[in-house]
């Protein structure tokens, strides 16, 4: 179908979700749907909500946030459950303006994109429907028609309450054009949009001498006096401010503490209160979820300010950190990459992860227990298993420091580097070096850092590059053991019945000879030793081993190579260890004999078929892996 045929389809799907009718007809959808009247800020929880919320770890994963924002659970399930849930119920929370405070590029921008292109999306669906009286500037809701002393009785018969006052140009409306009959008003279906200026507003501080107050609340159109008589008079004033047009939906408030205060001050009244002044007109009536984000510095500048005291006491402060997971920050360079135009550049395996890593080194702050490091430290804030610790260590480091996460390198500035190696270079593959190294000479033009934020910095590149160099080791040693996984197998088998062996105090028997053999201790310590186990520790390994066997015997499942990530890894590097000495000749030597170059060619096969390289990266791989055996 080409895309002509889709947008008429779209057309005609838009036109049959249109509906017009009056008030009274308008009653009857609320008595089937009464969640067509939700506030402003239930629309947004239910829109959120509706996307759905998969629990992993006790940790609830809004969906409606999964495919842009990564890395920052904690902090939208904090959003969600402290300040959109509780505002969703008509708490005193609703009542406050939302500040989202962070570094730059730590997705406090795209968080508000979300919320506006989700509101504009929901609106069309059964669940998000608005309705409006027509031809109000402010798509105000129809329920305002209903007399305050008639409330009580609405909400009986309805179950609805009903907060706001009817604007001035709808009290006017609906005395000259329906002669005081709210029945007989026109409702319709209003569906929000940005670009329309119907719901969603934003608001933007430019020159304080320039900037004028009408830009929030609407002015006088002043062509109109004439026909009108007066100033007063509603249908002389142009309800077309941010505040007007946002109304039942939400306003983005960019760098609301840059705003001049008398900006400020309107908000006031329209947080607690729920309206605002316009003209000379009587309070207007507001329903909208009022968003701003800044940054630390100037939050703090802004609480510091004793005239800021009674607004600082209607905003509730959400801080919006960096993201702390590697994976996760290979996620954000990966989406940030394919949205570019060069995506079609190869970048090679772990490329972007080794960025990852050096980007979350210089966000983490040094554990203040002795016996973990940085890297130990990032390694269980991702979820991997380090020997010695568990949950319970995690939740402890990230009670260290309250603000950890709220200062580092930003995305930004990694995938620039990264852009600059792909036009520098100039070929259709980058290395994990190459980005390293611009990461490095980057630090240089970097303004904002430090001489101390710089020595630190390099140390992370430091520790980035040690990463890579065991990622490069492991890659090879892989690609190098011909039928790895049945190589592995193999020894994986021959260790465990060693292991057996020993743990039941039992002899082997030789499959030659057919004489019975004590257990191999040379081959069981070999390979214990690839991972640090000692001689005293031995014993209760091997154990663990055959407990873990046992374990998955009672289940019915098989205990195989993928089953023990310890025992693994043990395997992995004693077979690239006997094959070390191979590696180090075939890609070192300057003119390989045939054997070696049949080797070679073999290994680049294997590295771009069951890999993920192209011929070039694999080539540089070998090349640098071998110049790292033979340091």
């Amino acid at each position: 179908m080409n895309i002509l045929k889709k947008i008429e389809m779209y057309r005609q799907e838009e036109e049959l979700l249109k509906w017009e009718g009056t008030f009274g007809e308008y009653l009857e959808i609320l008595k089937e749907k009464p969640w067509v009247a939700q506030s402003a800020h239930s629309r947004v929880y239910n829109m959120i909500n509706d996307a759905g919320i998969d629990e992993v770890g006790g940790k609830k994963i809004y969906k409606f946030f999964s495919d842009q924002l990564f890395g920052l659970e904690e902090p939208l399930e904090r959003l969600v459950e402290e300040y959109f849930h509780p505002a969703a119920k008509r708490l005193d929370v609703r009542k406050r303006i939302l500040l989202l405070m962070g570094p730059v590029s730590g997705g406090k921008s795209t968080l508000v994109t979300m919320l506006k292109r989700g509101l504009e999306a929901y609106t069309y669906t059964e669940r998000g429907a608005v309705y409006a009286i027509k031809g109000c500037p402010m798509h105000e809701d129809p329920l305002h028609m209903i007399p305050h002393n008639l409330r009580k009785d609405f909400y009986d018969e309805y179950g609805i309450r009903i907060e706001g006052n009817l604007s001035p140009l709808n009290l006017m409306r609906l005395q000259e054009e329906y002669n005081g009959r709210i029945e007989d008003v026109l409702v319709e279906r209003v569906f929000f949009s940005e670009d329309k200026r119907t719901g969603i507003g934003t608001f933007s501080p430019s020159d304080p001498k320039s900037q004028d107050i009408a830009d929030l609340t609407g002015s006088i159109d002043f062509s109109t006096i004439a026909e009108y008589g007066s100033e007063s008079d509603p249908r002389a004033y142009r309800f077309d401010g941010e505040l007007n047009k946002a109304n039942r939906g939400m306003m983005e408030f960019q760098e609301m503490l840059k705003c001049d205060e008398k900006f400020l001050w309107h908000l006031l009244s329209l947080t607690q209160e729920g309206n605002f002044k316009a003209g000379r007109f009587a309070l207007i009536s507001a329903d909208e979820l009022i968003v701003a984000h800044t940054n630390e510095t100037e939050y703090r500048s802004f609480i510091s300010n004793k005239k800021n005291e009674a607004l600082h006491s209607r905003i509730i402060v959400m801080p919006v950190p960096y993201n702390l997971k590697v994976t996760e920050e290979e996620r954000i360079y990966e989406k940030m990459i394919f949205e570019s135009d060069v995506s079609d550049v190869h970048i090679a395996p772990h490329t972007l992860k080794i960025a990852a890593i050096f980007t979350i080194l210089t966000r983490l702050r040094e554990p203040k227990k002795g016996d973990i490091d940085l890297v130990k430290k990032m390694r269980l804030y991702d979820g991997e298993s380090v020997e010695g610790f568990s949950s319970a260590d995690v939740k402890e480091l990230q009670n260290e420091y309250a603000d950890e996460g709220m200062s580092g390198i930003d995305p930004r500035y990694v995938i620039n580097r990264i852009s600059s190696t792909i036009i520098r270079k100039d070929i259709t593959s980058i290395n994990a070096l190459d980005v390293l190294r611009s990461l490095k000479d980057g630090l240089d033009q970097h303004s904002s850092i430090t001489n101390d934020l710089k020595e630190k910095y390099l140390n992370c590149i430091s520790l980035a590059r040690k990463e890579y160099d065991e990622i490069a080791k492991k890659e090879v040693q892989k690609a190098f053991v011909y039928s790895y996984e049945e190589s592995a197998k193999t020894l994986m088998d021959n260790y465990l019945d060693n292991v057996e062996a020993y743990c039941n105090k039992n002899k082997l028997r030789d499959p030659l000879t057919g004489e019975e053999i004590n257990p191999d201790e040379k081959l069981m310590r070999s390979i214990e030793e690839q991972i640090g186990i000692s001689e005293n520790a031995k014993k209760s390994f091997r154990e663990e081993i055959l407990i873990r066997i046992s374990a998955y015997a009672r289940k019915g499942k098989r205990f195989d190579y993928n089953s023990h990530d310890r025992l693994r890894e043990a395997i992995q590097k004693k077979l690239f260890a006997d094959l070390k000495d191979v590696v180090k000749i075939t890609t070192s030597t300057k003119t390989p004999d045939e054997q070696q170059l049949k080797k070679v060619n073999e290994v680049v096969a294997r590295l771009i078929d069951e890999h993920g390289y192209n011929s070039t990266s694999a080539n540089e791989l070998l090349r640098y892996v071998g110049s790292l055996l033979n340091r």
